[in-house]
């Protein structure tokens, strides 16, 4: 909003396979003295990764989901950090992923060239060169954020990438065969963790139109379990006939009967207006004694909001 509308976006190749131990160790003797704790950190440096049963030797790198390896790959781009800090640079870093931000594109190629020369000298590592681009901020995409411009300045929101990585998981547990077969209270929980979790990291950003859409998608997907479960049209009926009297829905018996006997396939009778209303998002969202009521993703963003 300042006016820095070129990003650099810095992607290091194999950077946690990569970090240089003697070096890293270089860098943690300016501040840690005691030689036991540098040793010990050595040791697991050099530990051996295990594939397939069989420990091969570990020269470089730090392995990643060990214990220590975050807080060493912080500490080994400080120095990152420190050198584009004294050339008066706007930037952010979240472990290897690098934003570095300028007015021109101009600078922003001179900063990429001199940057990539200063992190491959010092730091022994390699800059992704078909990765690392110079990109207007609608183009970038940073811990699955990309960002927009409206009257008010520049907005985060997910990227279309994190959008459809959420369709994905939603389906996967809305398989209809698996989904089916299964009691409902468990892909409910499944859904109400995986819907939380995703609103829960991109909350900042701004996605009140996406999910309104997604929140129609999955009632609609939602729906076509509960019926299929359901299965026979005599059921369906009886089923749908309570809702219609408790919910005070208003369609007639012969409503009713026209979609639990419907020849359609499931989807496109979980379409119907009947269905619609009598399994609504409030009927939906209602808690049963295990069965959890399934989570409406845009009301759950505006609460968090």
């Amino acid at each position: 909003n300042e006016g820095y509308e070129w990003l650099i976006d810095m992607d290091i190749e194999k950077y946690f396979d990569t970090v240089h131990h003697d070096k890293l160790i270089s860098t943690l003797r300016e501040r840690v003295k005691d030689r036991e704790t540098l040793h010990l950190i050595r040791v697991f440096l050099k530990a051996g990764i295990m594939e397939n049963g069989f420990v091969r030797p570990n020269e470089t790198g730090v392995p990643q989901g060990g214990p220590l390896s975050p807080i060493l790959a912080n500490i080994y781009l400080d120095k990152l950090d420190k050198e584009l800090e004294t050339r008066g640079l706007y930037f952010v870093r979240y472990a290897d992923d690098t934003d570095i931000f300028v007015k021109s594109e101009r600078a922003a190629n001179r900063v990429m060239k001199s940057i990539t020369s200063w992190i491959e000298r010092k730091l022994f590592l390699r800059v992704n060169v078909t990765k690392t681009k110079v990109v207007r901020p609608t183009q970038s995409q940073f811990l699955g954020f990309t960002f927009w411009k409206n009257q008010k300045g520049w907005q985060c929101k997910p990227s279309k990438v994190s959008k459809t990585k959420l369709y994905d998981k939603t389906k996967a547990i809305l398989k209809r065969k698996q989904a089916v077969s299964r009691p409902l209270a468990v892909t409910f929980t499944k859904l109400n963790q995986t819907i939380r979790g995703w609103i829960n990291y991109y909350r900042i950003g701004n996605m009140k139109t996406y999910l309104a859409k997604f929140g129609q998608w999955l009632r609609h997907k939602v729906r076509v379990i509960i019926i299929k479960q359901w299965k026979l049209p005599q059921r369906i009926y009886t089923n749908l006939q309570q809702l219609n009297r408790l919910f005070k829905c208003h369609f007639t018996k012969e409503n009713i009967y026209k979609v639990a006997n419907s020849r359609l396939g499931w989807y496109r009778k979980c379409g119907m207006d009947v269905v619609n209303f009598t399994l609504s998002p409030k009927v939906l969202a209602i808690k049963k004694k295990d069965r959890p009521g399934l989570v409406n993703p845009l009301n759950y963003y505006l609460n968090q909001a």
